[in-house]
């Protein structure tokens, strides 16, 4: 029940982050924002890291690793804050929901695991379902509505070498020094984009309530990621793995109270074929773990 609830606690912290997002993504420059994201990660991991006493060393293999799993992590932030400046929140959130489709090909395909015919229908579908709530959105707002597909396939990336050195890594570690190398880079986009006259690259200073947000963003971003960590601690990944779909709801909820959005009839109607079609392929995946368990 724990882990249950430190999920449920994820689906709606990750929705309340990007509403956030949304709400200063036309008030802040885009490379500021993304690193008071990952500032204040760091900020939050480090004390925890210290007084936990957890583990901060790795293996030249794995901290190299850990540095393109950051690089990705910046990456898809950006892109997922910069979608949010031009589609509804439960629009943007469902279409990067088409990454469990890309995961399932790139397991097939790069890793050579075993993935039976109906999942890869399965895949198909949920992809069909994430056009359909394209469409209306690229229709309206051209290019921009293609950003949270790149979402999709830079985390579908990032989950990959997450997978790889999951063993070998404590995650809060992990994540704490992901923030710390993220800062770091980041530094430097801030210092000469200041000058550059590229206005997502500027840095300004926050005035007001907006400074509150831009902590807000970090904590929400930080805590969502530590209680669907601490999530796998309690309760099988197979009990979890559904459940995460309850973001895109609460995501529409969160988008409808704040920015009094709602999905058109497509977009709507492709949420819900591309959340049939994930949950198909997440049943099917634990099944597929029985009947392997259970054989002689």
């Amino acid at each position: 029940m724990l882990g249950i609830m430190l999920m449920l606690g994820f689906c709606v912290m990750a929705p309340v982050g990007d509403a956030l997002a949304k709400l200063l993504s036309t008030q802040m420059p885009m490379a500021q924002l993304v690193f008071v994201r990952f500032s204040v990660q760091a900020a939050i991991l480090i004390p925890i890291v210290i007084l936990t006493r957890r583990h901060w060393r790795m293996s030249t293999r794995v901290f190299q690793l850990v540095i393109w799993r950051t690089l990705l992590h910046i990456a898809g932030i950006a892109c997922m804050f910069t979608s949010l400046r031009y589609l509804p929140l439960a629009d943007a959130v469902a279409i990067a929901f088409v990454m469990p489709f890309i995961m399932l090909l790139l397991g097939k395909y790069v890793l050579h695991e075993e993935v039976g015919l109906r999942r890869l229908l399965a895949c198909v579908v949920g992809f069909v379902g994430t056009l359909m709530v394209i469409q209306p959105s690229f229709a309206k707002v051209g290019a921009p509505a293609l950003l949270p597909l790149a979402v999709a396939f830079i985390f579908a990336f990032f989950m990959l070498i997450t997978r790889k050195i999951a063993k070998d890594v404590d995650p809060i570690s992990m994540q704490a020094v992901s923030g710390v190398i993220a800062t770091v880079l980041l530094l430097p986009v801030l210092y000469f984009g200041a000058s550059s006259g590229v206005a997502d690259l500027e840095v300004i200073v926050p005035q007001g309530d907006i400074i509150w947000l831009l902590v807000a963003v970090g904590i929400a971003g930080t805590v969502g990621h530590l209680f669907m960590t601490w999530s796998l601690r309690y309760a099988p990944a197979a009990t979890l793995a559904p459940m995460q779909y309850i973001e895109i709801p609460i995501a529409a909820l969160v988008g409808w109270i704040v920015f009094a959005d709602l999905p058109n009839g497509l977009a709507a109607l492709g949420i819900c074929v591309t959340m049939g079609a994930g949950l198909y392929i997440v049943f099917r995946e634990r099944a597929s773990l029985r009947q392997s368990q259970s054989a002689p």
